[in-house]
């Protein structure tokens, strides 16, 4: 769950970014921001952004996704196969 919550906060965190940056720049280019317009730019940049700069963090949560998934199938498998022997 580690790599999950730190996956998160990263996403998170540069959405943030992302978000002040275009709220800042907008505000400097046109002095009103239309916040939707904001979040909408963030969330697109931040998604892009992500998909990059996180990739070493979404490897790892991938990786112990797929571990878990083994061990329980494994532990099916071998419930199973003991069901199957009674």
């Amino acid at each position: 769950m580690k790599e999950f919550w730190s996956y998160t906060a990263l996403r998170v965190c540069l959405f943030v970014a992302s978000a002040a940056i275009v709220f800042a720049v907008w505000a400097l280019i046109a002095g009103e921001v239309p916040l939707l317009w904001v979040i909408v730019i963030a969330f697109a940049i931040s998604g892009v952004a992500s998909y990059f700069l996180l990739n070493r963090q979404r490897e790892a949560f991938a990786r112990r996704v797929d571990e878990r998934a083994r061990r329980a199938t494994e532990r099916f498998e071998q419930a199973k196969a003991k069901e199957d022997v009674d």
